[in-house]
């Protein structure tokens, strides 16, 4: 975690120092990002580093002229690369002045042993803020500070804004006599009696006796032992729980208890919040220590929302927020808190991308792109199809943008096989006929060798081209252009030939993996990025091929289909193009359900269809564990299936493990009909496009989601055969059953993707914490009229404050800069 943090700060520090020290690099400023990284554990792990970081003067990295700013950053830089030697930022930079956090030892020189209790209120006093450890609160010892810190709990403040899930409705308080079987109550009772005893054979736990003016009640709690000590004869308790009958005689098996010492309940008694938990922690310990960090620290909790927004909007304080969202005295009233502190976190966001997208805006002049009318209509006669209506529309609208100064920054979603190849191409081709180089970016070398086959066939007139590349003259474009290929598994001297080509300007379109945004390669005139499969990629590789460029024009291209909600959220700075319309003759991919016990008959409808000259994917069960663990499992399945299943057919397998060069071999001679079945793990997610196969078998499909096995369903159905995806699934749950049925009857690629946010949220949406998007902790994605008016709240801010600099803003604006620096916001 530490190295990430820091590899993080150093790359942040390189793009800053290549982009001239002009403060530019992270939204907020770099001196935003360096408070954020000083707040964290890392810098407390290295005196030199954080000395560095502290040497700023009083008005920060911003408040420096270039050439200071420039001997600032290459000293923390030296510290970041060897943090041992401690040479600290260079000459020049006077050192602002910090208040030391040592204590002096009690009693002078000498040092004195204070009383425990002394001990621990000093220290209880130097801790009393927001930002200490949770434990500043009672009886955290470091076993529960552990168990805290995995569910991302560090910090008082983190605690308050570790909220519940649902609430226990215990605020149901009758007598005794009262008492309804099966109900949830409450009831309060005096304890008459309380032991430890055996319950049934062997069970050990707790047995009490309580009473009202109206009746007794039996308790027992089991395996709680420890109870019975704390249920003295004659105390006050609150019991909430459910109500069964044992022997004709009514009692409460385990439920919550509290003493009752005042009318401020807790456990009992009230709607009790039910937090999010871990092995080893109690609900209990949970529910006591939020409570005395809301009555210790809410009110220092500031408050960003600016009064004439609160007002308006009627919002609540945050403060007051915290208390009803933690302890509600209704179910009213834990509504509304919900809503507003969703609101606040959903305009903190919208703020977020939209500032992020005026800053791209901003950024710089992109170099003005068009392709003239007849080099348009050429390479569009050349085509072997003729365009859908969406992909013109689409095309139209990235034209207008690309022919401006201003760069565009456009996210063009559609189905596989919508064809977003063709209009990415003609944007590229537009970069060349205005002088300047295109790149385009894939998440993996399967993808960018399709890419890379698909673009040179585009502009070849349908011929196929292997790797090597070449120079190409279509008719249409005034000069011939050459396309490359850039990956980490080229040769090394193949390699060092591509980044010198794309460096001479000899390299009109560069197609690759992050290998196009290393050190050594460098674009003299970028001026339209395409970038496919965004949430694959993490933000830092983004913006380093942004930085190759002047200011480039980004499309940014998904087969996943993004729901309207994750559009104003995670790609709410982008412009949104769709392809909402696939291909005329485009067959239907018929989607079945397989039990376990259909297995064989579904290997022999495979059978039947390789005998007809056609192919299939076999797609093993996903293993999360590890890429190694899931890269053993498909070996079994591929040693199975050859062995015992189809010994008389010719199969493949390819895995995330295996080397490029022999899964593009595998690949390429399942395409070349070579291979009658090709094994393989989630990697063909994104693989090559082969018309002759007709099968897509899905082992354990239940482990999958709904929009990853939209994905596997779009390898197959690109010829004019009829094609088939069948799911296998060995014991699916209830919701896995939903969402199978689900594949069965929705063919719609969007209407998948809502479905499949609806039923696992966006991390698990995308599989990958790699969006952008921050962890929501009170907002859903469902709150559709919330995003919208956040949005329209943010737009409304900025446009009056567009740096949030207004003294009501400035609280504001920290938030802002604080949640997108955790994120690691776009840079600019």
């Amino acid at each position: 975690m530490v190295e990430a943090a820091i590899d993080n700060l150093r790359k942040v520090l390189e793009l800053e120092r290549a982009k001239g020290f002009a403060d530019s690099v992270v939204m907020g400023g770099l001196d935003a990002y360096l408070r954020r990284f000083s707040q964290s554990r890392v810098p407390l792990s290295n005196r030199h580093l954080t000395a560095a970081i502290r040497s700023l003067p009083v008005g920060g990295y911003a408040s420096l002229p270039s050439s200071d700013r420039r001997r600032w950053l290459e000293g923390l830089l030296a510290v970041v690369d060897d943090p041992s030697a401690g040479t600290g930022p260079s000459p020049g930079v006077r050192p602002k002045t910090v208040a030391s956090s040592a204590r002096p030892a009690a009693g002078g020189a000498k040092k004195r042993a204070r009383p425990v209790a002394a001990r621990r209120a000093a220290q209880t006093v130097v801790q009393a803020s927001l930002d200490s450890s949770i434990t500043a609160l009672k009886g955290v010892s470091r076993t529960t500070l552990s168990r805290f810190a995995r569910l991302g709990v560090h910090t008082v403040r983190d605690l308050l804004f570790h909220f519940p899930y649902r609430y226990n409705d215990f605020a149901n308080i009758r007598p005794i006599s009262q008492l309804v079987v099966g109900e949830e109550q409450t009831v309060l009772a005096t304890v008459w009696s309380a032991a430890e005893t055996t319950i049934g054979r062997r069970s050990k736990g707790t047995e009490a006796i309580v009473g009202d003016e109206t009746g007794t009640l039996r308790v027992i709690w089991w395996g709680q032992r420890y109870i019975a000590r704390q249920l003295r004869s004659g105390v006050q308790v609150a019991l909430s729980g459910k109500v069964s009958v044992y022997r004709g005689q009514r009692q409460m098996e385990s439920p919550e208890y509290e003493l009752v010492a005042s009318d401020d309940l807790i456990h009992t008694g009230r709607l009790v919040p039910v937090y999010p938990l871990t092995k080893g922690l109690w609900p209990r310990v949970v529910r006591r220590l939020a409570r005395e960090a809301l009555d210790n620290f809410a009110d220092s909790v500031p408050d960003p929302m600016p009064p004439e927004l609160k007002e308006r909007l009627h919002l609540w304080s945050l403060p007051y927020a915290l208390r009803q969202m933690h302890y509600p005295d209704s179910v009213e009233t834990a509504q509304l808190a919900r809503r507003c502190l969703a609101f606040q976190e959903l305009l903190i966001i919208q703020l977020g991308v939209l500032e992020r997208r005026r800053a791209w805006q901003e950024s710089g002049r992109a170099y003005p792109l068009a392709l003239s009318q007849e080099a348009l209509d050429g390479f569009l006669s050349s085509l072997a199809f003729t365009l859908t209506q969406a992909q013109k529309r689409v095309m139209s609208e990235m034209a207008a943008d690309i022919g401006r100064e201003v760069p565009m920054s456009r996210l063009l979603q559609g189905d596989v096989g919508s064809g977003k190849t063709v209009v990415a191409t003609a944007g590229l081709l537009a970069a060349v006929a205005s002088g300047c180089q295109g790149a385009m970016m894939a998440p993996t070398e399967i993808l960018a060798e399709q890419h890379y086959r698909t673009i040179c066939a585009l502009l070849g007139d349908g011929g196929e081209y292997v790797l090597d590349g070449g120079v190409f003259k279509p008719a249409y474009m005034e000069k011939p252009l050459r396309v490359a290929l850039l990956i980490g598994s080229l040769r090394g001297k193949e390699k060092a030939a591509a980044q010198e080509a794309i460096a001479c300007g000899e390299v009109d379109i560069a197609i690759g993996t992050h290998a196009l945004i290393q050190a050594e390669v460098a674009f003299p005139r970028l001026g339209l990025v395409v970038v496919d499969e965004q949430h694959r990629f993490g933000v830092m590789q983004r913006a380093a091929l942004r930085a190759k460029g002047l200011s480039p024009h980004v499309l940014v291209m998904t087969a996943t289909p993004i729901p309207r909600t994750l559009a104003l959220t995670v790609y709410g700075d982008l412009d949104i193009s769709l392809i909402d319309e696939m291909p005329p003759g485009r067959k239907v991919v018929k989607t079945i359900r397989a039990l376990p016990h259909e297995r064989d008959e579904v290997y022999g409808f495979v059978r039947e269809e390789v005998a007809k000259g056609r192919q299939a994917y076999i797609i093993c069960p996903l293993v999360e564990e590890s890429e190694a663990i899931a890269a053993k499992a498909a070996v079994q399945e591929y040693e199975h299936l050859a062995r015992d299943v189809f010994p008389d057919l010719r199969l493949g397998l390819v895995h995330g493990r295996v080397a490029s060069a022999e899964r593009e071999a595998e690949m390429r001679a399942f395409r070349d009909r070579d291979l009658d079945i090709l094994v393989s793990t989630a990697v063909v997610e994104v693989g090559i496009d082969v018309a002759n196969a007709t099968i897509m078998l899905v082992e354990g499909a239940d482990r999958f989601g709904l929009s990853q096995l939209h994905q596997f369903r779009g390898r197959v159905g690109r010829g004019e055969h009829q094609s088939y995806c069948i799911l296998l699934a060995e014991n699916p749950s209830q919701e896995a059953q939903e969402r199978l049925g689900l594949m069965e009857t929705i063919y719609d690629g969007f209407r998948l993707a809502e479905e499949d946010l609806r039923l696992r949220g966006p991390g698990e949406y995308f599989g990958t914490r790699q969006t952008g998007m921050p962890d929501l902790k009170v907002a859903r994605l469902s709150d559709v009229d919330l995003i919208e008016k956040a949005r329209a709240e943010a737009s409304r801010l900025l446009e009056a404050d567009p740096s949030l600099a207004l003294p009501e803003h400035r609280l504001l604006e920290r938030q802002v800069s604080y949640l997108w620096e955790r994120v690691t916001a776009e840079v600019s």
